[in-house]
């Protein structure tokens, strides 16, 4: 199980200083070898993906806390794996597949006036949707991990209600300002979860 662990990046915070950073099973053994049980206890962990928070059980030696959390782990992913439908043995089927769409006169006749005709209009259409729709998925991601960090971390810090409206307003200059006089490593730690929060606009400007 501890293999799995190190597919997981996180990032260990005690009293706002980071005190490791890397795969999980790196920060859990490093963190463990380094500070005391009072210090263990005030620690938070959190992954460097999706901004949660990870609880890691110390008690016992290293490979104890290891164990556990692979194990918990393992079972999370067990959990997924059960909810993906089963896929059939044999090649894979290639190429389209036919369905029904319903649209108005006006709505058949343009796709019929472009250039290929409606099919090839239609999958145009859902691949450019598709394409928009996974920069918003991948912002929102973003947008979503930052809040969980900063609610967590910086949630009674100075105009953390004006980051947090700047964050959803996809307004960068704004965010920034509102977070520069915030602990350094919680600012940046802010930063690279917000990397992909702001349109790509905002970011080259």
């Amino acid at each position: 199980m501890r293999n799995d662990l190190t597919y997981f990046y996180c990032t260990a915070f005690l009293c706002g200083r980071v005190v490791a950073s890397g795969s999980l099973q790196y920060v859990v053994s490093t963190v463990k070898d380094a500070l005391d049980d009072r210090d263990l206890t005030q620690l938070l962990i959190f992954d460097d993906s999706t901004g949660k928070q990870i609880d890691v059980d110390f008690r016992g030696k290293t490979d104890d806390a290891l164990k556990r959390l692979g194990e918990r782990l393992g079972d999370l992913a067990g959990t997924e794996m059960n909810h993906q439908p089963a896929r059939r043995a044999g090649r894979p089927k290639l190429g389209v597949v036919s369905g029904e769409v319903t649209l108005l006169p006006r709505h058949w006749e343009w796709l019929k006036s472009q250039p290929g005709g409606a099919s090839v209009t239609l999958r145009k259409l859902v691949d450019e949707a598709r394409r928009v729709g996974g920069k918003q998925s991948k912002i929102r991601e973003s947008q979503e991990a930052t809040y969980r960090f900063m609610t967590a971390m910086a949630g009674n810090f100075h105009q953390y209600e004006e980051a947090l409206r700047a964050l959803y307003a996809g307004d960068l200059d704004r965010f920034y300002h509102f977070i520069d006089d915030w602990s350094p490593d919680i600012r940046n730690h802010i930063k690279r979860l917000a990397a992909n929060a702001f349109p790509q606009e905002e970011m080259n400007e």
